[in-house]
């Protein structure tokens, strides 16, 4: 009895020693447990995955500005994203089909610009003296801002991709049961993910520095990824100048 009761005193001894050399030695402040995961965060890391959920969705919400970048499958379209954002409009770019345009809105009004090869019939016959009069028409639109009128069908379609709170509405939202799946990072930014269904239902990474914005989402159903970035950092909007757009009136030309 007595042996093992100095066998125990010596290995208490040798851990006791080995710990105060990796703390000289390394300037940690314990021995014998691990990093607090936790440490230096926002705490959210702690929560239940509805609670984080809650959190991200409120921090996302209550942001004066973000930029979203990455891509969004709907409508059997896959769409392209690369769009500032904030309450009164937005700015940025979207590439669908193999056409890129940009868009713009302030306030009601938007507007958006694209190449020749956009607002074309686009069959490339040149037979056709109607169709030669709809590609000069394309021409002179190349490299000016058309306003979309908001009664034609395309300003539902194209205001979205420039509405922060449709957008992050109808995004953030997983699907299924949800849960934590550990810590990772993002950008160099460290953050806790969270799934829907154990990430049949979507992923999202929430920031654990500062506030809980959403940095990163893979959407259900392989519908595509996003990044979110520059939250609450201003940008102006302005009207372009008027030399550079194009007003239809009531409705945008047809090809």
């Amino acid at each position: 009895m007595t042996a093992m009761r100095q066998g125990r005193t010596r290995r208490t001894t040798l851990v006791s020693a080995i710990c105060a050399l990796v703390v000289a030695g390394t300037g940690l402040t314990g021995c014998g447990g691990g990093e607090d995961p936790d440490a230096g965060t926002n705490g959210v890391g702690k929560l239940p995955a509805e609670k984080i959920q809650a959190k991200t969705r409120t921090a996302a919400e209550s942001a004066r500005a973000v930029r979203l970048s990455g891509t969004v499958v709907a409508g059997g379209s896959t769409y392209k994203l690369d769009m500032r954002l904030k309450s009164d409009g937005g700015t940025g770019s979207v590439s669908a089909e193999g056409a890129t345009f940009q868009l713009l809105r302030v306030g009601e009004e938007l507007f958006l610009m694209a190449d020749a090869d956009f607002w074309s019939n686009g069959d490339g016959d040149g037979g056709d003296e109607g169709d030669q009069s709809d590609d000069a028409a394309a021409d002179k639109l190349e490299g000016k801002f058309v306003k979309v009128p908001e009664g034609d069908p395309s300003y539902k379609r194209f205001s979205g991709f420039t509405d922060k709170d449709v957008l992050l509405d109808s995004l953030l939202t997983l699907h299924g049961t949800l849960a934590t799946d550990g810590r990772h990072e993002e950008s160099g930014v460290r953050t806790i993910r969270i799934t829907g269904d154990k990430g049949s239902g979507g992923t999202l990474d929430v920031s654990l520095e500062g506030t809980p914005y959403p940095l990163r989402l893979v959407r259900a159903g392989g519908a595509g990824t996003l990044t979110f970035s520059d939250w609450g950092e201003d940008f102006k909007l302005e009207q372009p100048a008027k030399d550079k757009t194009v007003d239809y009136g009531q409705q945008l030309p047809t090809s």
